[in-house]
């Protein structure tokens, strides 16, 4: 009978590994000998010099080298960090300089680099340093500095305007001039950081053997590493290799490539010496990319039943002081803002602003949860203003399941229409609320405020684009010791890739889990690969295994059928080896063998010196696949959140948490739960903890864990996951991706549970995250314009 692998909640193959203590992590590889850099980073958010004097650092004993810009050779100091995603919109495509040139525009910016035998060694040598600064002005907010005659987040920039974007569906200013309800609202997002267990980290060596450079590197795409750093360095990928190991989580910030990477690697090669750097929790704040700032002014129009007419939106966004992905998270949240709504008339413009902040990058989520906190939010304000419940009013307007695949009428960041493929969004959300028992909710509520408690209820919608191209790929090959290998560039940070796509492959050889060999995220053993963001691997690379080890099975049938001297459709692959069918055994002549192991399989299709091959193909036991999307899956989620909030305190207590879930064909429930319940944490750290705070010189004032608050065990509660599949016909497995709905919604279900708990103080709440201090501010704040109007009425 054959095994069933897909679907079913397989532990995770690599968490035994993992939990005894033998991940391989970037940070442990330490080579005997190996030396230390440590980065003097720019103090001032914005600054010139014209020389740095590092002459005592040099002498200081331990220290091995120090370079800063000028001590790079020229063909370096000539070229800036690719951008990777090229868009006409951009005015200006600013990217990194290796390090700076003689200007820093943004705290944390590397300055120079230093060489030690010890990071310890290498950051007093730091302290050694004289570097003659000249303050500059700063663009620190990014309403501000998108304002004529701001100062300039860069020198040789006019202005800060990095790119306007007009995101257009029908007519949204003449729907909202002829309707018969309209609204306006202003809504804020605040940046935060990806705070992985695993701060970024490289190590690089020169091989003495074969003259290639080997660099290992915390990161999410060691393909596009490989591809920077052989850019700027001038090495062709045959000289380097890129290994991203066990990685203790990403979030998207480590997706790109940073300075650290490219400088690790030309200092192995100039030194000819292992070179290893890894980043502190203070870099982690003021070094690694954020996400999130970003303001907007809405307005919607409505009929009477709730129904959207339009919604225009002017969204003022944070870039920070370089573009290394483009502008693709605020397009992204341009394009997502409709969500499972029918909009029949949407206007957007969007305005970039280089500030100078730590760069913008992807941060899970990536544009979207700022775009659906306005939309949930709009959602509210109609429902508020009609006097009806929030959830009759998103289920009216809701995208039905026979719309789809249902064209909202946008372009997606891939330039292909947004086009949702399958779902059934009005049950999902029906799942989600009757989990919650949304319908006693008022009585619960009503009942805890004559306890003198406030509870409140908050609904958030998604639809999160997901699977995304160019493509990913795989190799599927009998090994010589009879198990499958898998080979793929797909790089994990703690997703479970390995299990997932274990699965696929263990199912469609009817074989074991401990009969498949993983192997992922090295250049050397598989050649090309994308990376592990926005949701994409398990569409892209399950689908390549799915449809290699189809090829390989194949494959591997008709070689044994030559050797059996059967049909091949009457064997059947088991652990291990190929057997004739029971029902089959009669047509096989007595004294033969049955059956035939994978190694003697492989022995055989590699073939015998000085003899004719067999007439399968190709040598060996091996088949490849990438999968190209044709466009992006769409999976949806319902957020729904019960809160307590203490009045006196501003504490929030979540009492509940659910989620209503569709990812397609689940591949394994306990990974996708996983997922979702890491998400939703996140979440409620962008909602409630989170807080990446700058004065007004732009300094941060959040570096470190006692200042940036995270959300701790007893802040998170176990997310009560209610999963639906509705299979997309777009990839031969029906999956769409589930990495990130847990986070995108959660901040807007989260403060819509909050003020559904301040109602009597009739607070209203536009911005995130929301910390005890400002809840009780706003408590304060409404008290007294009530006791005023009070006054005023009784005069």
């Amino acid at each position: 009978m054959k095994k069933q692998f897909v679907g079913t909640p397989v532990e995770r193959v690599e968490d035994h590994r993992l939990i005894t203590g033998k991940g391989r992590y970037t940070g442990d590889l330490r080579p005997d000998g190996s030396w230390t850099a440590h980065f003097l980073r720019s103090p001032y958010a914005h600054a010139r010099w014209s020389k740095i004097d590092a002459s005592s650092a040099r002498a200081l004993p331990g220290v091995h080298s120090v370079f800063s810009f000028d001590d790079l050779p020229a063909n370096l100091r000539d070229k800036t960090f690719p951008l990777l995603v090229p868009n006409p919109l951009i005015r200006q495509p600013l990217t990194f300089t290796t390090l700076a040139n003689h200007e820093a525009c943004y705290v944390g910016e590397p300055i120079a680099v230093i060489v030690a035998d010890s990071r310890e060694i290498a950051e007093d040598a730091a302290e050694l340093i004289f570097v003659d600064y000249q303050v500059l002005g700063v663009a620190n907010n990014c309403r501000d500095a998108a304002k004529p005659y701001a100062p300039p987040a860069h020198l040789s920039s006019a202005d800060n305007i990095a790119a306007v974007i007009n995101t257009v569906i029908g007519n949204a200013e003449k729907a909202i001039s002829e309707a018969p309800h309209k609204l306006h609202d202003s809504y804020f997002q605040h940046r935060g950081c990806g705070q992985a267990m695993e701060g970024r980290a490289v190590l690089a060596v020169l091989d003495p053997l074969n003259d290639r450079l080997s660099v290992w590197s915390a990161g999410q795409a060691p393909y596009m590493i490989r591809t920077i750093i052989g850019a700027m360095l001038g090495l062709d990928d045959t000289k380097l290799r890129v290994v991203c190991p066990d990685v203790g989580g990403g979030f998207g910030p480590k997706g790109i490539v940073y300075h650290e990477e490219v400088v690790v690697a030309w200092l192995a090669l100039t030194l000819n010496h292992p070179v290893t750097w890894s980043e502190d929790r203070r870099e982690q704040c003021t070094a690694t990319g954020q996400e999130r700032d970003q303001y907007a002014e809405a307005d919607v129009a409505f009929d009477d039943e709730g129904r959207l007419l339009g919604i225009k939106v002017v969204v003022i966004h944070d870039i920070g002081a370089y573009l290394p992905w483009g502008i693709i998270q605020p397009w992204i949240g341009a394009t997502t803002l409709p969500g499972p709504y029918v909009l029949p008339n949407y206007h957007m413009d969007l305005t970039l602003t280089i500030t100078n902040k730590v760069p913008c990058v992807p941060l899970r989520g990536n544009g979207r949860p700022q775009a659906v906190f306005v939309m949930e939010r709009l959602m509210d304000r109609i429902a508020q203003y009609l006097g009806k419940d929030a959830a009759a009013v998103r289920k009216l307007n809701m995208v039905k399941p026979e719309q789809m695949p249902y064209k909202v009428g946008l372009t997606g960041r891939d330039n292909s229409p947004v086009t949702y493929d399958s779902g059934d969004y009005p049950a999902c959300q029906q799942m989600a609320l009757d989990q919650a028992d949304y319908s006693t909710f008022k009585e619960r509520q009503r009942k805890a405020r004559k306890e003198g408690r406030y509870l409140g209820i908050g609904i958030g919608n998604v639809v999160e684009t997901t699977g995304l191209g160019p493509h990913e790929g795989s190799t599927v090959r009998v090994l010589s010791s009879g198990k499958i290998g898998v080979f793929t560039g797909a790089a994990a940070q703690g997703q479970g890739h390995a299990t997932v796509l274990t699965q696929v492959a263990a199912e469609a050889f009817g074989t074991d889990l401990d009969q498949i060999e993983y192997f992922a995220a090295d250049t050397a053993l598989f050649p090309n690969g994308v990376g592990t963001f926005a949701s994409r691997v398990a569409v892209n690379a399950g689908s390549s295994v799915h449809n290699a080890s189809g090829k390989l099975r194949e494959q591997v049938l008709q070689v044994a059928a030559d050797q059996l001297g059967i049909p091949s459709d009457d064997l059947e692959m088991l652990p291990g080896k190929v057997k004739v069918k029971d029902e089959a055994s009669g047509k096989i002549d007595k004294g033969k063998p049955t059956e035939i192991t994978l190694a003697k399989l492989l022995l055989l299709s590699n073939g015998i010196p000085g003899y004719s091959a067999t007439g399968h193909g190709n040598p060996g036991l091996s088949a490849t696949d990438y999968f190209s999307p044709t466009q992006a899956t769409y999976s949806n989620a319902t957020h729904v959140v019960e809160v307590d909030v203490d009045v006196e305190t501003g504490f929030v207590q979540i009492l509940r948490y659910i989620v209503g879930h569709d990812c397609g064909k689940v591949l394994n429930p306990l990974i996708v739960h996983g997922q979702i319940q890491g998400g939703v944490a996140h979440g409620i750290g962008n909602a409630l903890y989170e807080y990446m705070n700058y004065d007004e010189h732009a300094q941060p004032q959040t570096t470190t864990l006692e200042e940036y608050l995270l959300p701790a065990v007893l802040d998170v509660p176990n997310v009560e996951i209610v999963q639906m599949e509705s299979p997309t016909p777009l990839n031969p497995l029906g999956i769409k991706g589930a990495g990130e709905s847990g986070t995108i919604p959660a901040a807007a279900a989260i403060i819509a549970a909050i003020e559904n708990a301040l109602q009597p103080f009739k607070v209203k709440i536009s911005q995130c995250p929301l910390q005890a201090e400002q809840i009780v501010e706003m408590i304060g704040r409404a008290k007294a314009a009530a006791k005023k109007t009070e006054s005023l009425v009784g005069a």
